[in-house]
């Protein structure tokens, strides 16, 4: 039966870390309008009704959150692990505070949100988790070593959990987003702008011209995956990771006809 417009998550709790800006507002915003009641957190405290602040490197503040969605609604049917720092560095240039803090942040992060709401959702026997890695987590950048590798971590940590708790009704998938028009992808414009000697909008016309699709992703279009992923409608997916990246791996050369 397919669900009625609109309420493809009605009455589901879910927890949306990351939900500051990008993606993650973008999903509490889309999570709400199909039905869920929604409890935001991240770093500045999201703007958001009812949000919480918590940094996902803090394993105390994690589980306050997932104590906190227990409290008022007695479970959690889903968790969007969004948050995320990127970096940009080279695997001869690697800074150990670099590595450590988008590990910490990207991969680590994620485990302990993981860790703070399986218990409830194994012991109902259901729930379904999303976590946000990236396409470098396949296909890195020359100057993405730290956070290509935090994100392929992500992946991986997707697909194990997914394995393990798949017999207990519990799904867990990544996706994989390309490059996003974000406030991420803003500092990441004045970053190259700034390495490469040319304006903002030249920069964002070389990365743009590497996408099949000729421009970012807007955050709503990576909400909108990730309400299939967390719904019933993804009732058999688990354990994937799903790349939404305009088709930036595609080869340059078909681009170009």
């Amino acid at each position: 039966m397919n669900p009625r417009p609109g309420v493809r998550l009605d009455g589901k709790i879910a927890i949306v870390c990351g939900a500051a800006s990008g993606i993650g507002a973008a999903v509490v915003e889309r999570f709400r309008r199909e039905g869920a009641q929604v409890l935001a957190c991240g770093v500045p405290t999201p703007p958001h009704a009812g949000a919480l602040a918590c940094d996902v490197t803090d394993d105390a503040q994690v589980r306050a959150v997932a104590e906190t969605a227990l409290s008022r609604h007695g479970r959690i049917d889903v968790l969007v692990n969004a948050a995320g720092v990127v970096a940009a560095d080279t695997a001869a240039t690697i800074d150990d505070g670099v590595w450590q803090r988008l590990h910490e942040v990207n991969l680590g992060g994620t485990m302990r949100f993981m860790r703070a709401v399986l218990p409830a959702m194994l012991a109902r026997g259901s729930g379904s988790i999303v976590n946000i890695a990236s396409v470098a987590a396949f296909n890195a950048g020359a100057n993405a070593a730290s956070y290509a590798a935090s994100k392929a971590g992500v992946v991986a940590l997707t697909r194990s959990a997914a394995h393990t708790c798949g017999p207990r009704g519990v799904r867990v998938n990544a996706l994989c987003p390309g490059w996003v028009d974000s406030p991420m992808a803003a500092r990441e414009m004045v970053e190259m702008a700034q390495e490469l000697g040319i304006t903002e909008t030249e920069a964002r016309t070389r990365t743009t011209a590497r996408i099949a699709l000729a421009r970012m992703a807007r955050p709503d279009e990576m909400a909108a995956i990730c309400l299939f992923l967390a719904s019933d409608e993804a009732s058999f997916v688990t354990g994937t990771a799903l790349v939404a990246d305009g088709g930036m791996r595609v080869p340059a050369a078909a681009r170009s006809l």
